[in-house]
């Protein structure tokens, strides 16, 4: 049968929101799938009903634009959210997205379209350290999304650590929230962007924002330190944080007591989806894979594009730039006519080298493996310590592949979002992109009654 829609678009993020606002605009029937009940990806995130803060933007810039452009894709497309994506096919018809539709009571849906926009977002990326596990440790994101989305502050004295421009917002929010932010720990040099004058311009405003919260809440920012263990028997009481040399070895140590520690380390793409179809990948400024899209957004699999952070994480903005390209291209192709793009295309390349820029000057370096024990844990979900990991090397592993089927890292409920940048480096190799055939969990039964594609006749 034929497909339902012109375009399929997979993320209520800010590139999914402005790519499918961007091809209905310009007269293409466009349905957009997101797993959450609510748009806004993990940047815009919502309040709970009944919440009315004084200033709802605070904490999101630009979130007054990015609900202008929902409300008018509202009135333009079909919105489905709160359907979970599986898994996506693709005949010569067009592209099938498997989806679970609902809460509690998820129910099988597939969604069909003639073409698919992908802005399926990125992901925290943590590095194990002894005492990760502890409660009272979580990622720089997960602190960000309580805060942004519930009001909860996730502590009363936090640490804030890891490397790159992150710590300095989810610091500067805690603090203005009533935290008592007992530091920011960066592990790279303070001025990352010092060499990058010109491209830091454009944020130079908003990191002077961040710089005056922390200032005025007295919150101290150290460079070349970091946090190398957490301490606690039932929960986090202190860490233990290391001045470290260029290559992120040790060279003192000292500890500071809190209760919470927010850490990240830059941001894993969300590629399942890509790879599931055959999308090309290339290789970051990071090391880490991310789609390659031509300059219209196009991935190499025909009547597929993508956009945001899964063709290379660069922030909110780019996100939005690269939606709106990537709607807009798809809207050509399907016949339509569009204005044209290069306003859109120069400050694409704009932010892009700012984002490169980035990543090179707060890369992660190979010394944070100094901080690890035998029996710390590489692997939360299948308990895997790093002796694991070393004893499935000396068994002749020679990759992060090979080290998962003997050792289990990666097996558990994540999947291996978590640990699997961690594992290979480990194992001495690139990160490599994921190959899940199934994207998201889901029941026995509802994969078993899926007997053909409807895209089938």
């Amino acid at each position: 049968m034929s497909p339902e829609y012109d375009l399929v678009v997979i993320g209520a993020g800010p590139a999914g929101v402005a790519g499918a606002l961007s091809a209905a605009l310009a007269g293409v029937n466009v349905a957009l799938v997101d797993g959450a009940a609510r748009p806004g990806g993990q940047y815009f995130r919502h309040l709970p009903e009944g919440f009315h803060p004084g200033r709802p933007g605070a904490l999101h810039h630009g979130l007054d634009r990015f609900t202008r452009q929902w409300e008018a894709l509202r009135e333009r497309a079909t919105l489905l959210l709160g359907h979970r994506v599986w898994a996506v096919e693709r005949d010569e018809q067009g592209v099938s997205v498997r989806c679970l539709e609902g809460d509690r009571e998820e129910r099988p849906r597939t969604v069909t379209g003639r073409r698919l926009l992908l802005a399926t977002g990125a992901h925290d990326r943590p590095l194990p350290f002894p005492g990760w596990d502890l409660p009272g440790v979580l990622t720089a994101g997960g602190a960000q999304a309580l805060l942004k989305g519930n009001l909860v502050v996730a502590g009363r004295r936090v640490v804030v650590a890891g490397t790159g421009p992150f710590l300095l917002p989810v610091a500067a929010g805690l603090a203005e929230a009533g935290a008592d932010v007992r530091g920011v720990f960066e592990a790279n040099g303070r001025l990352g962007l010092a060499r990058h004058p010109l491209l830091a311009a454009g944020k130079a405003g908003e990191a002077a924002g961040y710089a005056v919260s922390l200032a005025r809440h007295r919150v101290p920012y150290h460079g070349r330190q970091a946090v190398i263990e957490a301490h606690g028997e039932g929960g986090l009481t202190h860490v233990t944080v290391a001045r470290l040399d260029r290559h992120w070895r040790p060279v003192s140590t000292r500890t500071v007591e809190c209760d919470t520690l927010a850490y990240g380390y830059g941001f894993v793409p969300q590629l399942e989806l890509p790879v599931q179809l055959g999308c090309a990948t290339r290789r970051d400024a990071d090391g880490g894979p991310v789609v390659a899209v031509d300059a219209g957004q196009r991935t190499s699999v025909p009547g597929v594009y993508a956009a945001g952070e899964s063709t290379g994480v660069g922030g909110a903005v780019l996100a939005e730039v690269e939606g709106r390209i990537a709607g807009r291209t798809a809207a050509a192709d399907l016949g339509r006519r569009v204005g044209p793009l290069p306003a859109l295309l120069r400050r694409r390349e704009r932010l892009s080298a700012f984002a490169r820029a980035l990543l090179t000057a707060y890369p992660v370096r190979p010394g944070w493996q100094r901080w690890l024990r035998e029996d710390t844990l590489v692997c939360r979900c299948e308990e895997v310590p790093l002796s694991g990991v070393r004893e499935a090397r000396e068994l002749g592993a020679t990759d992060a592949r090979s080290i998962k089927l003997l050792a289990r890292p990666g097996m558990g409920w994540c999947q291996g979002r978590m640990c699997g940048y961690a594992v290979a480096c480990l194992a001495g190799e690139n990160v490599s992109a994921p190959r899940r055939p199934i994207a998201q969990p889901i029941r026995l039964g509802d994969l078993a009654a899926l007997t053909r594609s409807p895209l089938e006749g």
